[in-house]
Formats: structure tokens, sequence, C-alpha cells
């Protein structure tokens, strides 16, 4: 596994459209991809799925440079944006480790259903885990709230967030902050990655009516 150095946060400090994204080409991409493929085995193993890694290529970028880039780590070969999908995100100021149901996700009403329906079991794990947070938004650096400060009702209700608008999304995770990724091993990170997305595991089959049932 290759990790970021604290030179490689300091390319979202780089102003213009081609010298970011030719800094995030060269330095960023091929650790994000060296990332998500230590993990993906050991992330399919934990929800009895294959995952395939995706690095984001912001193909549709011609004048604003990202903000945040990553490697999204779902089960479908071709691309991530239509399933749910776990995600190594990386931006100025931190690393963040999450699970989104994004805006394109494919199986939005089923997976509120689901969320609904197994909300007592899921809950449980994902308030009694450590630092878990929900992102209003994916590029978000800074969480909305702590999963476990939150009222059971307030938490139960994120699940509506999906079907309420067309672009609805919900995302939880870890925010790692620079400081501290940058001073951590290969090991480390695994460590805290898996023990993020442990409690978010279950999230990624809501949608399967025979999940937790």
């Amino acid at each position: 596994m290759e990790l970021f150095t604290s030179d490689d946060f300091k390319v979202f400090d780089l102003k213009g459209f081609n010298e970011r994204m030719a800094a995030i080409r060269l330095q960023i991409r091929p650790k994000l991809a060296s990332i998500g493929e230590a993990l993906a085995p050991k992330l399919s193993s934990s929800i009895d799925t294959t995952l395939y890694v995706h690095v984001a290529k912001h193909a549709r970028r011609t004048v604003n440079p990202p903000d945040d880039t990553w490697a999204a780590i779902g089960a479908n070969p071709r691309g991530y944006k239509q399933d749910v999908h776990f995600k190594v995100a990386v931006s100025r100021h931190c690393v963040r480790f999450l699970f989104e149901a994004g805006p394109e996700y494919y199986a939005k009403p089923e997976w509120a259903r689901g969320w609904r329906r197994d909300f007592s079991d899921v809950s449980r794990a994902l308030r009694s885990a450590k630092d878990l947070e929900w992102f209003r938004n994916e590029h978000d650096e800074e969480a909305a709230a702590r999963l476990k400060d939150m009222e059971s009702g307030d938490l139960k209700k994120l699940g509506d967030e999906l079907t309420r608008r067309r672009d609805g999304q919900l995302v939880f995770g870890r925010r790692i902050d620079v400081r501290d990724f940058a001073g951590m091993k290969a090991k480390q990170v695994e460590k805290v990655a898996l023990e993020t997305f442990a409690p978010l595991a279950p999230l990624f089959q809501l949608h399967d009516a025979r999940v937790l049932a």
C-alpha cells in the first residue's frame, strides 16, 4: 500500500486546472489505486461480494479543478455511481473513508425501505462504532454530525434523504486529518479503514430484502 505524504495534500493548493489535474494524475491517483486494491479483497470478504476499485478520472471537468478525488470500491466492474459503494477520498485537509448511496444509485426506494425495515439492528452498530459521522455531501471535508450523538429518530430520517430529492444522497464515514494521516503506516491505515467500514458493511445490501430479514 502506497500512502500519501504531506506534500501530496498540497496538490489541492494548485490554482490552475491543468496544473492541478496533472499533479492529481501523477501523485494522487496511483496512491489511491494502491490503497483501494489493498482494501478491496478484505472488504469483499466482509460483504461476501466481489468488489472492484474505480479511481476517479473527473472526465467531465474542463475548467474548475476538483477539490477532492477518490477511489470508489463497488460491486460493479464497469462503474460505481449507480450502486452503493465504499470510498477512500482525499482532499486538502483530510482523508475520508466513506460509505455512499449517491445521487445516481439505481435502487434508492428499495434501499430506503430496507433502512427503515432493519433500522433497529443497523443503527445499533452504527451508533456504537468509533468516530462514525454523517456527511451532508460526498465532497464535504467536515461532517455534519457524529452518529453516536444523533437522536435515533433523526438518524432514521436520513434514509428519506435518498428519495426526497432527485439528487438525494446518504454518506457515512470517518475523517482522518492530514496531520494524523501523514504519520500513519500502511498497517495502521488498513486497520482504521477496516474498522470504519465494518459497521457500514450491512448498508451495502439493504436493497436486498434477504439481508438482515
